[in-house]
């Protein structure tokens, strides 16, 4: 697999998980907003775009750190 398309898809795992936890921890400090279900299916969605940003930003963020890098080493 390609490194790029793992670090995506590691990413919107996080994005995934991450979500749903922030819902448990709303239902259990406040009440629930949504059910399972919604939650499931909402936390797809914000995986997906977690991972096709990773995907697409990632790149960017690459260069734009290694040009960063460059310009420190030659101040």
């Amino acid at each position: 697999m390609n490194p790029r398309t793992k670090s995506a898809l590691l990413w919107g795992a996080v994005g995934f998980m991450a979500f749903l936890v922030l819902v448990q921890g709303y239902a259990l400090v406040v009440e629930p907003l949504v059910s399972i279900i919604q939650g499931f299916a909402v936390a797809v969605l914000v995986g997906v775009g977690t991972a096709v940003s990773a995907y697409v930003l990632e790149y960017r963020v690459a260069a734009w750190s290694a040009k960063r890098a460059a310009e420190r080493t030659q101040d």
